[in-house]
C-alpha cells in the first residue's frame, strides 16, 4: 500500500450495515405497506396486484443492471407498474410518498455493524478522508439510513448509483468518487465485501482494494483479488498503521 493514502471508501450495504433477518418476510411486509398506502389515496382503484408486480418487476430490474450496471430506479420501476394498473397524472411527490412508505419497512431490517463508527473514528483521527460509494436504487434511502445510524458527519460525500446511473463495478461510478476529492487513484482506498463489484470495479484503477471477508471465508479463484482482506472494520485502522510504519 501507498503511505499517501488519503482517502477511502465503503460500500454500505454489508459492509457497514447487514440485514437483521431475511429479506423475503421483510420484502413482503414492505409490500403490503405500499399497498395499503396506495389503496387509502386511490380507494377507486384495485391496489391489491400492485405489490406482488412491483416485486417481481424490481427483481427483473436487478438481474437486468447486474448484466448493465446501469441503474435507472425503483422509483421508475414503480411509476411503470402504477401506470399499468390504471393510475394517472403520477406526480413525482406521490412516488416519492409511496416509496417512502416502502422502506420504511426496509430500513427497520438494517443494522449498523458495531464496530463501524469507532473504525470511522480512527480513519478520521489518522487524518484519512472517508466518503460511500453505494449500489442502490434508491437514493433517498440511502441517505435515509446514513441519518439513522449517525454517519453523516463522517462522510465528505455519499454517491449512489441511483444518483449517477452507473453501478459498481462500473469504472464511472470509481471516477466520479474521486472526482469529489480530486485524489489520484494511488490515494484512494476501496472497502467492500463484494469481489466481483467493490474489488473487480476498483482495483483496475489503481484504487487501493480492501475485501472484507466478514461473512465470506474464501476467494472465488475467478474473481479479482483484493491487495488485503480484513474480517471486520476494526482491523482497517491497524492496517493502514502497519503500512505507513506507524
Amino acid at each position: 500500500m501507498s503511505n499517501s493514502i488519503h482517502g477511502i471508501l465503503f460500500d454500505f450495504g454489508d459492509t457497514l450495515m447487514v440485514p437483521l433477518a431475511p429479506w423475503p418476510p421483510v420484502l413482503d411486509r414492505a409490500g403490503r405497506a405500499l399497498g395499503e398506502h396506495l389503496a387509502a389515496v386511490h380507494p377507486h382503484i384495485d391496489c391489491s396486484p400492485i405489490p406482488a408486480e412491483f416485486r417481481r418487476r424490481l427483481d427483473q430490474y436487478f438481474i437486468e443492471r447486474e448484466r448493465s450496471m446501469i441503474e435507472t430506479s425503483s422509483m421508475a420501476v414503480l411509476q411503470d407498474v402504477l401506470v399499468e394498473r390504471g393510475f394517472t397524472h403520477i406526480s413525482a411527490t406521490f412516488l416519492r410518498e409511496a416509496l417512502d412508505t416502502y422502506y420504511a419497512i426496509t430500513q427497520q431490517n438494517w443494522v449498523l455493524e458495531q464496530d463501524a463508527i469507532a473504525t470511522f473514528d480512527a480513519l478520521k483521527a489518522g487524518g484519512l478522508h472517508i466518503g460511500l460509494v453505494s449500489n442502490a436504487s434508491d437514493s433517498r434511502d440511502v441517505f435515509t439510513l446514513v441519518e439513522k445510524f449517525g454517519l453523516r458527519s463522517y462522510l465528505d460525500f455519499i454517491l449512489t448509483s441511483a444518483d449517477c446511473s452507473y453501478r459498481k463495478p462500473h469504472p464511472r461510478i470509481f471516477e466520479l468518487a474521486l472526482s469529489n476529492w480530486g485524489y489520484l487513484p494511488d490515494e484512494i482506498a476501496m472497502v467492500g465485501d463484494r469481489l466481483d463489484a467493490d474489488i473487480s470495479g476498483a482495483r483496475p484503477l489503481g484504487i487501493y482494494t480492501i475485501w472484507i471477508k466478514r461473512r465470506e471465508e474464501r476467494i472465488d479463484p475467478s474473481s479479482a483479488q483484493p491487495d488485503a482482506t480484513v474480517s471486520s472494520l476494526s482491523e482497517i485502522p491497524r492496517l493502514f498503521a502497519a503500512q505507513s510504519g506507524q
